[in-house]
């Protein structure tokens, strides 16, 4: 099942937005299961290439999506939980990949947009840690996609995402959350001048300082 759809969308025959036939006929195509079916089709949702709707409207039936980020955050949470990979690991990665997003952001990029309001949210009053940090997340995978490199951006997301419940865990570390909050707002609108003024390494340096800092203080605490 995995083969066949691998071979239909390297020879153009599926592309992203297509409908798979169902399962029935997709059995009798391949020669297997409607079970073997059924699990190869829910492995390829993991996989973050099918989504799977119900019922009989527009939006039912098994489509071909575009979704990389799925598989590789699932990857790496498991990895992450079989020590296999190290949390260490995953931020060095990110220092590497967020510098390299920083220096190659466009400065009329879309995204960059999303950015900047996603710093308004982060103002509000009284924001929770979790809220918080999950903005802060959105803001550094923002930057990634204003590179115009999915790839980069599928990594960067996933990486955010499979680190969430370990950058969380830092705040109760931290002496002052709301002093480290403001530190970090400060730093994300530095961060967005320099791309958008065009002053590519200093924006490398200063997301560099951002990541390898909180971190550096949640162990220091």
């Amino acid at each position: 099942m995995l083969d066949w759809v691998e071979r239909e969308l390297a020879g153009h025959r599926l592309r992203v937005g297509d409908r798979l036939p169902g399962e029935r006929a997709l059995a009798e195509e391949l020669g297997i299961s409607r079970a073997a079916v059924r699990e190869g089709l829910r492995v390829l949702e993991v996989l973050g290439l099918l989504r799977s709707g119900v019922g009989s409207g527009p939006g039912a039936g098994t489509v071909v999506v575009a979704e990389p980020a799925l598989a590789i955050g699932a990857a790496l949470r498991m990895h992450l939980a079989s020590e296999h990979l190290r949390t260490d690991d995953v931020v060095q990665t990110r220092v590497l990949l967020e510098g390299w997003a920083a220096r190659n952001a466009r400065a009329d990029a879309p995204q960059l947009d999303d950015a900047r309001a996603l710093l308004g949210q982060m103002d509000e009053a009284g924001l929770a840690a979790p809220l918080f940090l999950d903005r802060d997340a959105a803001f550094h995978v923002a930057i990634a996609g204003a590179t115009g490199n999915p790839l980069v951006s599928a990594m960067m997301a996933s990486l955010r995402e499979s680190i969430r419940d370990y950058t969380l865990a830092l705040t109760e570390r931290l002496p002052d959350w709301e002093r480290t909050a403001d530190r970090l707002r400060a730093e994300h609108r530095a961060i967005l001048a320099a791309i958008e003024a065009g002053r590519r390494d200093e924006a490398a340096e200063l997301i560099t300082a951002h990541i390898t800092g909180y971190y550096e203080e949640a162990a220091a605490s």
